[in-house]
């Protein structure tokens, strides 16, 4: 009878082991998965950048430093290796910047504001950034939870027998964090 007690308490506790090893496993899998969401979008931007480029070519002749400019960051991004989230998030942030620049030129000519195919790049930019932006979020609150469940106890021990690392959180450059200026004076 001890020795069948013995047994099922046995079987109970390598239960339990699995158990949580699984769910870190499926946990580190959900982080991975958010990752490869903000990889799908940053793609989908990379692939519009040149339709964007050349229709603003023949428009904004003057402007060819930003069209240089984002072409380099599009290049750098598509270089960046898969693993290195940090890095591809920051080629990514100044590219948005340079997005925006060239976005600004449609306020500078007119004709290009007025053309619709500038007007559908522009629209699929944007819807883009959103993804982009609501992937991160996804991406931090997965990391958030995987991290969360390497720090808990028992799954900690488990963890750390199988080396499971913390994920990073993706982060937003101090530039970025400084709240812009605004005034309503000439």
């Amino acid at each position: 009878m001890v020795g069948l007690i013995i047994v099922a308490v046995i079987l109970v506790l390598i239960a339990i082991y699995v158990v949580i090893y699984n769910g870190l496993v499926k946990s580190r899998m959900y982080t991975q998965e958010a990752w490869s969401q903000i990889d799908v979008q940053l793609k989908r931007r990379t692939d519009l950048i040149p339709n964007l480029v050349n229709t603003v070519k023949g428009y904004a002749k003057h402007e060819k430093s930003t069209l240089a400019e984002v072409i380099s960051l599009r290049n750098q991004l598509t270089q960046v290796p898969s693993g290195d989230h940090q890095q591809a998030m920051a080629v990514s942030d100044q590219l948005t910047n340079s997005l925006k620049s060239i976005f600004a030129l449609a306020e500078s000519y007119p004709d290009l504001k007025a053309n619709q195919e500038f007007g559908k790049l522009m629209e699929e930019l944007t819807n883009t950034e959103n993804k982009i932006a609501y992937s991160r979020q996804l991406f931090n609150s997965s990391a958030a939870s995987y991290n969360m469940k390497l720090q808990q106890f028992p799954s900690n021990i488990i963890a750390g027998i199988h080396h499971f690392k913390d994920v990073e959180f993706l982060t937003v450059p101090e530039a970025e964090k400084a709240a812009p200026t605004v005034s309503f004076e000439d």
